[in-house]
């Protein structure tokens, strides 16, 4: 059985689980510096699943910020037809790369 958790953060819900790292959105603190996401909004704990309402009460997830990177490159490209105007930029978005180290509930460590 997987356990896992599913939480909103940047904006985004991300299906998470311990040990894995995932990219956010840019956050403005150091490598290294400890996280709390307390929007969490299910938890599968081997087979038990917490759902909220939106959100959970007492839920925690605890996660170290690894570093900051860059995402690839996408490329935006506007033309209007029969005006011989054409634009095109490239933009690449600021991510922090983020490791999970738990999932606590009511300070007891479920994963």
């Amino acid at each position: 059985m997987i356990s896992y958790a599913i939480v909103e953060a940047s904006g985004k819900q991300f299906w998470i689980e311990p040990g894995k790292f995932y990219d956010f959105n840019y956050i403005d603190l150091n490598p290294g510096d400890k996280i709390s996401l307390l929007r969490v909004l299910l938890v599968n704990d081997k087979g038990n699943v917490i759902v909220g309402k939106p959100c959970l009460e007492n839920v925690s997830v605890e996660a170290t910020i690894l570093g900051h990177l860059r995402d690839k490159k996408i490329i935006v490209y506007k033309m209007r037809p029969k005006k011989k105007t054409r634009k095109k930029q490239g933009h690449r978005s600021n991510l922090t790369r983020v490791i999970i180290d738990s999932i606590r509930m009511e300070g007891t460590i479920l994963i």
